[in-house]
């Protein structure tokens, strides 16, 4: 079925018509502004599983405290996890800190322009590399995830499985057979603004796409069982305790999470899980982990935070601390009106805000 798909698609009037339309309804996007390859590259990672219009303002920050790689490269890294603060998955923003940093010492500044030594850049994978290299310099590669996947599935109408990576292969093959060779640039944007504002996962507005006659799906009628993507696994349910434990100063643990896993180096309150403190968590308790011993108290409230893979389940304490001979240098204590300056995670900029909303911590 693939080869005949392709085989059936008139490729020159395909260019010709979403070209077209691109050039006339093309969204005005800050990182469209010029083909500034570092503008491009930073754009592409904050875009991965994050909607445009999130992304917009924290682009617009994010370019005005680091207008090039040379700032982005010599900056502190809790300085860039702050600057990404609340847009998730803050292993993208370690990574392109640290290939910028490569691209720095081994690349004189200049974001490569080859696939094999932009491939090897941390966190730059086929996508990116293919969206680079398309967009800023103009070079005919490919960029295919899931919008780009789902337009196609439905021109081509190919109903394997997109979550395996034989079909994001396929796909790969086949655009390099679509992609035009004067302006790939403009095609791959065309291809993603089409995604997003025609070709849209549920109800896509087929009436108004300007390359409908040549979609095998709508002529088959098929458009809304496209693309076939298998189900994601059950997430997984974790339980914890989140304390707000404030010493006899005033000020608050806070702990900073391991470089590696999840959320690695941003800050959180303790987070213990459920079978450790037990079901019933007031009370005194010792935190073996950082050797303080806590009173646990009235609860503030409950929290639940989704994850792909996983959600934590959060119960949030007041606890007062008795005794602190911690040494550990995770963990430390922090005036309420200075939580604002730690990088936190989305869930704990949401805890943050029963201690910096209360108006007997900011007298």
């Amino acid at each position: 079925m693939t080869e005949t798909s392709i085989n059936s698609l008139n490729i020159p009037a395909f260019q010709q018509d979403l070209l077209r339309w691109y050039d006339e309804n093309k969204r005005d996007l800050p990182w469209r502004e010029d083909q500034d390859p570092y503008k491009v590259w930073v754009s592409e990672i904050m875009l991965q599983q994050t909607k445009v219009d999130t992304v917009i303002p924290y682009f617009q920050r994010f370019i005005e405290k680091f207008p090039t790689v040379y700032e982005l490269a010599e900056a502190d890294q809790q300085e860039v996890l702050k600057a990404w603060e609340g847009l998730g998955y803050y292993s993208r923003a370690r990574n392109l800190q640290n290939a910028v940093r490569e691209v720095v010492s081994n690349y004189g500044g200049k974001v490569p322009d080859d696939p094999k030594e932009l491939g090897s850049l941390k966190g730059v994978g086929p996508y990116t590399k293919g969206a680079i290299l398309s967009i800023a310099y103009d070079q005919p590669e490919p960029a295919v995830d899931g919008n780009v996947m789902r337009v196609f599935s439905r021109v081509l109408r190919i109903e394997e499985d997109i979550a395996r990576q034989k079909t994001k292969k396929l796909f790969e093959d086949h655009l390099r057979e679509i992609i035009p060779h004067e302006d790939p640039s403009s095609f791959n944007q065309a291809i993603m603004d089409l995604g997003a504002s025609i070709c849209t996962p549920t109800s896509p507005a087929c009436l108004f796409c300007p390359v409908q006659e040549h979609c095998q799906a709508f002529a088959a009628g098929v458009e809304e069982q496209l693309p076939v993507k298998k189900k994601a696994k059950k997430q997984k349910k974790i339980r914890y305790v989140v304390l707000l434990a404030k010493n006899s100063s005033g000020q608050y643990a806070i702990e900073k999470r391991p470089e590696e896993g999840l959320l690695g180096n941003l800050w959180q309150f303790p987070m213990i899980p459920i079978e450790e403190v037990g079901e019933d968590h007031t009370g005194n308790w010792f935190y073996d982990e950082y050797g303080i011993a806590l009173r646990i108290s009235g609860k503030k409230g409950e929290l639940n935070h989704v994850f792909s893979h996983l959600i934590w389940d959060m119960e949030i304490f007041d606890a007062e601390v008795l005794t602190d001979d911690s040494d550990n240098g995770r963990l430390e204590f922090t005036d309420p009106d200075k939580l604002q300056s730690y990088p936190f995670p989305v869930s704990h900029q949401k805890i943050r805000t029963y201690i910096t909303d209360d108006p007997g911590n900011n007298k």
